[in-house]
C-alpha cells in the first residue's frame, strides 16, 4: 500500500512539517511493499534456485544490480518520520533517529544532510537528466534496430545471446540491418554495436552527451528510470521503485521481442509466450511503435515522479550559504542539516 500522494505532498512543503507515520501504519505500508516486491522477483529467485536462465528477464537482475533483497527495502521518501522505527531501521543507511519533540517518541527518518552530503552530485546529475529528457520530443522512428546493430556481421560467438537462435538467420538480419535507417540515441545501446554496425548510426551517443540526447521514445532510456530510482535510494518512495520496475520488465519483454532473436520459447511475465515482433515488416514496425508510444507515456509519468521526490528531499536542505543569507551568523554546507533538523 503506498503511502497516500496528498501526505507525501504535505511532507514536502516545508522543511519544518515533517510527517509522522504510527508504527501500525508505516508497518502496512511495509509490508505491502514486500510482498509485491517478492511477487515480482518470485520467478527469478525460483529459477536461480533451479540454476536455470531466462534471457529476458535476467536482465533485469544482472544489468541493473539491485537484488531482490534490495528491491524489497521499503522507503516512504523524504521528510517522513517512522515512529517506533528506530529497532528496524538501526543500520540502514541514512536513516538516523529523531524524537517528536512534544511526546519524547522516537523514529527514524532519512537523515537528509549526510544523504546530500554524499549522494548530492548524483542526485543533481540524475535531476538533470530526467528534466532534459521530459523536455524533448520523444523520437518513435528507431523500431528496436539497436538489438539487431549488436550481431550485424558478428561472427557466431561474439553474438551476446549465444545460445538464442537468430528467427531470420545471420545473413537475413544482416539484410535487415543494411536496408534500414539506424539513430540510436542511447549510448548504452550504441557501446555494444558490431564495429561493423557503429558507422551506420546516424548519431554518435556518448556517456558526456547523454543528458543532451536521451529523449522518452527510447525504450532503453524508459527502462533507466528503474536505474535513475534505485541509485536515488531511500528518497524514492517505494512504490515509485516498483512502478519502475514493473516498466523496466514490460519495456524488456517488447526489447526483445522486436530483436532478431527467437524467444518465442520463454514466457513473459503474464504467463503468455513471447511471440515476435517482426519489425521487418509494415505491420510490425506499427506494432512497435504503438506500443513505444505507450512506454514513453509511462516512462515520463515516473520521471515526473522522480523529479518530485528529488525536490520533496531538497526542500528540508537549507540552501548553500551564497544562495542565502546565514541565519543568526551560522552557515551549513551545501547538502548538510543543522543539528536538530531531524526533529519536527
Amino acid at each position: 500500500m503506498p503511502v497516500p500522494a496528498d501526505l507525501l505532498e504535505q511532507a514536502g512543503t516545508t522543511r519544518a512539517s515533517f510527517l509522522r507515520l504510527p508504527r501500525a501504519e508505516w508497518r502496512e505500508h511495509e509490508r505491502a511493499h514486500c510482498a509485491r516486491a517478492d511477487a515480482l522477483s518470485a520467478g527469478h529467485r525460483s529459477r536461480r534456485a533451479r540454476h536455470e536462465q531466462h534471457p529476458v528477464e535476467d536482465f533485469l537482475w544482472t544489468y541493473y544490480s539491485v537484488t531482490p533483497a534490495e528491491l524489497r527495502r521499503w522507503h516512504p521518501g523524504a521528510g517522513i518520520v517512522l515512529e517506533d522505527a528506530m529497532a528496524d531501521r538501526a543500520g540502514w543507511r541514512y536513516y538516523a533517529e529523531t524524537a517528536d519533540p512534544a511526546t519524547g517518541r522516537g523514529g527514524s527518518a532519512v537523515d537528509l544532510g549526510a544523504y546530500f552530503a554524499r549522494r548530492g552530485g548524483t542526485v543533481d546529475y540524475v535531476e538533470r537528466l530526467l528534466a532534459a529528457t521530459l523536455e524533448r520530443t520523444p523520437a518513435f522512428g528507431c523500431f528496436g534496430l539497436h538489438e539487431w546493430a549488436m550481431v550485424y556481421r558478428a561472427e557466431p560467438q561474439r553474438i551476446r545471446h549465444a545460445g538464442l537462435p537468430l528467427r531470420l538467420g545471420s545473413a537475413g538480419t544482416d539484410a535487415v540491418v543494411a536496408s534500414h535507417r539506424i539513430t540510436c540515441s542511447h549510448f548504452d545501446a550504441y557501446r555494444f554495436f558490431t564495429p561493423e554496425a557503429r558507422p551506420l548510426n546516424e548519431l554518435a551517443p556518448t556517456r558526456e552527451t547523454q543528458p543532451a540526447m536521451e529523449q522518452a521514445g527510447c525504450l532503453h532510456a524508459g527502462m533507466d528510470v528503474y536505474k535513475w530510482a534505485a541509485k536515488l535510494g531511500p528518497i524514492v518512495p517505494g512504490e515509485v521503485l516498483l512502478d519502475a520496475f514493473e516498466l523496466a520488465r514490460d519495456i524488456r519483454e517488447v526489447d526483445m521481442r522486436a530483436s532478431p532473436y527467437d524467444v518465442s520459447g520463454f514466457t513473459g511475465a503474464g504467463g503468455a509466450p513471447l511471440e515476435p515482433i517482426a519489425i521487418e515488416t509494415a505491420a510490425g514496425k506499427r506494432e512497435y511503435a504503438a506500443l513505444q508510444r505507450g512506454f514513453a507515456d509511462r516512462g515520463n509519468a515516473l520521471r515526473g515522479r522522480v523529479l518530485a521526490a528529488i525536490a520533496a528531499a531538497r526542500s528540508f536542505v537549507r540552501p548553500a550559504p551564497s544562495a542565502r543569507a546565514p541565519l543568526g551568523g551560522e552557515s551549513t554546507p551545501r547538502g548538510r542539516l543543522p543539528r536538530g533538523a531531524l526533529t519536527p
